[in-house]
């Protein structure tokens, strides 16, 4: 088993910052990548950023690329999510999830194994 912890989420003014923070616990080692994904009311999960262990792939959804930076230390086995230049639609319940090995790129929800409780971003225009 797998334990994955989000952290860092608030209210903040449009244009502000927020690092989100992901730590797994647990059978880490079985676990491949660790990815982000967010649910705004009314709309489904969707895929935010990943990135694998190793670092060797990362991918960002396109409605954040350029703001989002994902990360990791292996050292801690946590996985960051530095926004930058946030928008009231980033406006969503961010979760953590960590994926055991997959071949189809670890965008879709259901490639994912484990799951945090999430951490709630809400931004303020």
């Amino acid at each position: 088993q797998v334990q994955v912890v989000e952290s860092g989420g608030g209210l903040v003014q449009a244009g502000g910052s927020l690092r989100l923070s992901c730590a797994a616990s647990g059978r880490t080692d079985s676990t491949y990548a660790m990815g982000w994904f967010r649910q705004a009311p009314g709309k489904e999960r969707e895929f935010v950023a990943v990135i694998t262990w190793s670092g060797g792939y990362i991918y960002y959804a396109d409605s954040v690329k350029g703001r989002f930076t994902i990360s990791r230390d292996n050292a801690k086995n946590t996985v960051y999510l530095q926004i930058n230049s946030l928008k009231p639609e980033d406006t969503a319940l961010y979760y953590c999830a960590a994926a055991r090995y997959s071949s189809r790129g670890y965008r879709r929800p259901t490639e994912y194994t484990y799951w945090g409780q999430g951490t709630q971003v809400t931004v303020s225009s």
